[in-house]
């Protein structure tokens, strides 16, 4: 939960979006801080929580498209040393996986 907390602090959009995984009050706590508003499906057993579900299934997009980039050998396995050169091979990733 500690990286999700570290993601969020430089954060500026509408909505967060999540899995079961992050469903806790200081993070949702935290989101709301940032001016955002979590949208994060409650946890078996735990109070139920409403939220956007349209806005939920967008997680799904995003999902597929780290995995389509994952097949990427290069990517998968972070080969490269540098942040700099892992940046540029996973933009050219992107770029392959939006045109095949």
């Amino acid at each position: 939960m500690a990286e999700a907390e570290t993601l969020i602090e430089s954060l500026s959009a509408d909505y967060v979006i999540g899995d079961k995984g992050y469903d806790s009050d200081p993070l949702r706590k935290q989101i709301r801080r940032r001016g955002a508003k979590p949208v994060i499906p409650s946890r078996k057993g735990i109070r139920h929580r409403r939220h956007d579900r349209k806005k939920y299934k967008l997680r799904n997009v995003v999902e597929r498209f780290f995995n389509r980039i994952k097949h990427y050998r290069r990517v998968a396995t972070r080969y490269d040393k540098t942040d700099p050169n892992y940046f540029g091979f996973v933009c050219l990733a992107s770029l392959m996986a939006t045109i095949l």
